[in-house]
């Protein structure tokens, strides 16, 4: 097979815990984000739009949805005979292990296929951010500096330093030091956990540490280069970037699609956004709808009034209903005369008349206060909700739940309903 200057191997496997029930029944790469997209639609296009045209996408915990999401990858024109786009899920191997364990196991676990392209360089991406980025112009630099290994490091405000696994380097950018959330950061310049390696450099480094537990990028292959004296450099990156590992950062980076001017623009001519897109249907809008500041997917049918969202493909909103707010994910359908405020409300939901969801004041989350905030409603994949009750902030709700469950109709502010046989 001919080599390939440089393919890309997307970590594509986390489980996304703080994302509460949206992550019960998808891996974090594949939750819906911007209306039409996936998480994982964003570091895909950022290759095809880098000129990268391998891609090796490593799956792990609850691939089904990612797995047909990504298909043989005609979306992101990666349907190629030499190359193209590889699903590449844990496989038993002869040892019995077949679970990755660390970021860098699981890229260990795919030599041969990184083999087969006998690449010079290799860039590791996590699939579970929101920015725009050429790999082309970070490969540029690696190649100016003769490095073995270039971090994307991403300045971050002091004060959050501590944060982040933070990189500090002298005045070519070489990396002196690293420091895993230091209490006092020396440096502001955050590791974005991008890397480009040279192939000779990341093979050795897989193989020497092969049988090291949960083996890690961060942890053990860079310190692993850094001890035998590698040059490593620092490509400091000022585009927009959003770890949306959270409820709350998630929530903010979908409203912040719809702001006068955003930050991060999903129009964008020449740095378009591929996906799967299956839903051919126009939107309707009923004579009593009213829609401001809103995206809003294909197939929707929108009879109440919605400000402030961000929709997926196929949503219906009964008549009288009032959506502020919220992300609303493909298929939902909500009855007539709710009343939703900032709540995220995941696939397939249906919620009867006459609710009201997000109401109240605030109070702290019974389930899981780390992840259950920011003042959110939380809705999990395929809930039903029955007509009539009030559900309050920093609630989650999964499953098929009836009048039965809700006291006094209500779920209040805090509260949580998880279905037998769903875990949270």
């Amino acid at each position: 097979m001919m080599s390939k200057e440089m393919i890309a191997m997307l970590l594509a496997g986390g489980q996304g815990s703080r994302l509460g029930v949206l992550t019960s029944d998808v891996a974090k790469p594949a939750v819906a984000f911007g209306g039409k997209y996936r998480i994982i639609d964003f570091p895909l296009s950022n290759c095809i739009n880098s000129g990268i045209d391998t891609v090796g996408v490593l799956t792990q915990y609850q691939p089904l949805v990612l797995n047909s999401h990504i298909g043989i990858g005609i979306p992101w024109d990666l349907d190629r005979t030499n190359g193209g786009v590889t699903v590449l899920p844990p496989y038993e191997s002869s040892d019995g292990s077949d679970w990755y364990s660390g970021t860098a196991n699981a890229i260990y676990q795919n030599l041969r296929y990184m083999e087969n392209y006998n690449p010079e360089y290799v860039l590791i991406l996590s699939g579970d951010h929101i920015y725009k980025m050429d790999y082309e112009a970070m490969l540029d630099f690696h190649k100016q500096n003769n490095a073995d290994v270039t971090i994307a490091a991403f300045p971050v405000p002091m004060e959050e330093a501590s944060r982040f696994g933070v990189v500090v380097t002298d005045e070519n950018a070489q990396i002196v030091e690293f420091e895993e959330k230091p209490e006092n950061p020396k440096s502001n310049l955050a590791s974005m956990g991008i890397y480009i390696f040279s192939w000779p450099v990341l093979r050795e480094a897989l193989i020497q540490l092969k049988d090291q537990s949960n083996c890690d990028f961060g942890k053990h292959i860079i310190p692993y280069c850094h001890e035998k004296g590698q040059r490593i450099f620092a490509y400091e990156f000022n585009g927009y970037w959003k770890d949306v590992g959270t409820l709350g950062s998630y929530w903010e980076a979908n409203m912040e699609l719809i702001d006068l001017i955003p930050e991060f623009n999903l129009y964008e001519e020449f740095w378009k956004i591929y996906t799967n897109q299956n839903m051919v249907e126009p939107q309707f809008v009923g004579a009593d709808a009213s829609i401001s500041k809103a995206i809003i997917g294909a197939g929707d049918v929108i009879d109440g009034e919605v400000t402030g969202c961000v929709f997926g493909p196929g949503v219906k909103v009964g008549k009288g209903s009032v959506i502020r707010d919220s992300i609303v994910m493909s298929g939902a359908k909500i009855g007539e005369n709710c009343v939703i405020e900032k709540a995220i409300i995941a696939e397939d939901t249906v919620i009867g008349n006459n609710a009201k969801i997000g109401v109240g004041e605030e109070a702290e989350s019974k389930l899981n206060a780390s992840i259950y905030g920011f003042g959110l409603a939380v809705i999990g994949q395929g809930t039903i909700i029955p007509d009539g009750v009030t559900i309050g902030k920093n609630t989650a709700i999964r499953g098929e739940t009836s009048l039965e469950d809700y006291p006094g109709n209500e779920l209040e502010s805090g509260g949580y309903i998880i279905k037998a046989g769903d875990e949270a």
